[in-house]
């Protein structure tokens, strides 16, 4: 009689949950997985070394490109790296503003999080949902930068420029009544600020709908509760930050242990799980998305109230203004200065480390005092939580290897950095 043995399944490498090239060599007894192996590489794009042949300025938008649903999140880590090294002092109203966009940031990710894990697990209503809100996230996004997506805005020193006073507005077209087109721009008549106030106001309700989609709905808790469960003490073993090691109960938040920008300076909870399955990693993110808001909310108010510079005065770092280049003569030389040859940065080395939507999101710089990095490492969170997917998936059915990769919130820009 033939011996039964375990077979090989090929799963990827561009399957939809995986958000990149991840392909997962399943090794099955039936239905129920024995062994899951991530095989990396298929995406590489060797962003630490091309670093290495780029000025610090050059380097920054490939930060945008790692994860690039939390595009804001990775420059402002780098951004905090090079200022540690140059002992840059950056105004206030820079540190608000990258706060507010910080967050801003948090909820582009865990709405597209949300989105394709419910799409993942058979709700395709929830990604429409949330899809309907990043549309507003990226329209901020667009009026602060120009780019919908990898906007190079965080600067060393501050941020590229202040908020805009208006907001962009929907013209008139042949399929577009003026009743919907003014629906559509109610809320576009004032400034940015105004614009992002009005959906702060609105977005509690809809985080209420998505609630009222998944949380009770007994379908999404057969395929979350009890699938992926990690203990508090192997979470920290196994390298968890962020969503991932908070769904256990552990509240560690680099946003309240080790504070950077002006987030000693808001009021926001940090929401911990009970039993660090799928299910309380869901209910993590989507009160860490009602905490978003409410940072949000306390930014707008404060950078209403108090005008000032968004970026450091020191030229050798930080680009003049236009008028200020067209018109004089050392401003023109340091303006050619800085985006010919880049800043030198002392030699030595840093770490900084930012409370990224996925977890702890870190630049190791090293210089040799140069215009360029001698040495970029980037800690990835989705690197160290990949890693874990073998231990999380054992004993469970193929098809809630979905739904642990789902709960990973994994971004191959990042790990195949």
């Amino acid at each position: 009689m033939a011996e039964i043995k375990n077979y090989t399944l090929n799963f990827g490498p561009q399957h939809p949950a995986a958000h990149g090239v991840l392909r997962l060599v399943l090794e099955l007894d039936g239905e129920v997985v024995q062994r899951a192996d991530p095989h990396i590489g298929l995406l590489h794009r060797a962003t630490e070394k091309l670093a290495e042949s780029k000025t610090y300025i050059q380097s920054l938008p490939y930060m945008d490109r790692l994860d690039y649903v939390s595009m804001m999140c990775n420059e402002q880590a780098y951004c905090l790296a090079i200022e540690k090294m140059l002992g840059l002092e950056v105004p206030l109203r820079a540190k608000y503003i990258r706060t507010m966009f910080g967050e801003i940031t948090r909820l582009l990710n865990h709405l597209m999080w949300l989105g394709s894990h419910g799409n993942d697990c058979g709700s395709s209503t929830i990604l429409i949902y949330t899809f309907r809100e990043r549309e507003d996230l990226f329209d901020m996004y667009e009026a602060v930068s120009g780019a919908r997506m990898h906007a190079a805005y965080f600067r060393p020193g501050g941020v590229y420029r202040d908020l805009p006073d208006s907001m962009p507005q929907h013209q008139a077209s042949k399929v577009r009544s003026n009743r919907s087109l003014q629906a559509a721009n109610a809320n576009r008549q004032g400034s940015l600020l105004d614009f992002i106030d009005d959906f702060t106001q609105r977005f509690p309700k809809c985080v209420d709908e998505y609630e009222t989609l998944l949380t009770d709905n007994r379908i999404w808790k057969q395929r979350t509760v009890g699938i992926g469960v990690v203990t508090p003490e192997r979470a920290l073993n196994l390298g968890m930050t962020g969503p991932m090691l908070r769904g256990c109960g552990i509240a560690w938040d680099l946003r309240k242990q080790q504070p950077y920008d002006a987030y000693d300076r808001v009021d926001f909870d940090i929401p911990v799980g009970k039993t660090g399955d799928s299910y309380d990693r869901y209910l993590v993110r989507v009160a860490e998305m009602r905490e978003s808001n409410k940072i949000i909310k306390q930014c707008v108010d404060w950078l209403r109230a108090n005008p000032g510079p968004v970026i450091t005065d020191n030229h050798k770092v930080a680009p003049p203004s236009r008028e200020a280049m067209k018109s004089n003569m050392e401003e023109l030389i340091h303006h050619f200065k800085l985006f010919t040859e880049g800043f030198r940065v002392p030699a030595g080395e840093a770490y900084a480390a930012v409370e990224h939507p996925k977890g702890e999101f870190g630049i190791y710089l090293v210089s040799d005092g140069a215009n360029k990095p001698y040495r970029l490492k980037i800690r990835a969170p989705g690197f160290a939580h990949l890693a874990t997917l073998d231990e999380l998936a054992r004993g469970h059915m193929l098809a809630d290897a979905v739904a642990i990769i789902g709960t990973l919130d994994i971004v191959f820009g990042e790990i195949d950095r």
